[in-house]
């Protein structure tokens, strides 16, 4: 199959395809002749793996290890989990810290008067740096 065929079964564009294959993420394809890139099944799921665990959050970084994790048949599957579980309390950290973001711009959106007027509480915090 060519990248356009690969692209659309996999739900990876073109681009991100022809990326991760000049980063190593995924195997380089076999060639035709006149220069085309020809996929397999096994490309699908590859790209299948890697959007998965892009839509998790995972790293490029993160990726690479588990697609070579994913690959080593005789891995440990702790190294798995605990590659998960790093990634879990980043999410976690992640969340917390938007979560913060969220509440303080609730309170000042609550102080402000939401008229025709120019005094803002919101562009004032924003301003002052929230002091």
């Amino acid at each position: 199959m060519n990248i356009g065929e690969l692209a659309k079964t996999s739900g990876v564009n073109a681009k991100l395809i022809r990326h991760y294959e000049a980063i190593g993420l995924i195997p380089k394809a076999s060639r035709t002749e006149s220069g085309y890139r020809v996929y397999s099944e096994k490309d699908i799921q590859f790209l299948r793996f890697i959007r998965r665990a892009r839509s998790l959050g995972f790293s490029m970084k993160e990726i690479k290890k588990l697609v070579g994790l994913w690959r080593n048949k005789s891995r440990a599957s702790r190294e798995v989990k605990a590659l998960a579980l790093t990634h879990v309390q980043t999410l976690e950290k992640k969340i917390t810290e938007m979560q913060e973001m969220a509440d303080n711009l609730k309170i000042l959106a609550r102080n402000c008067h939401g008229d025709g007027r120019p005094d803002c509480p919101i562009i004032k915090g924003l301003e002052n740096n929230g002091e």
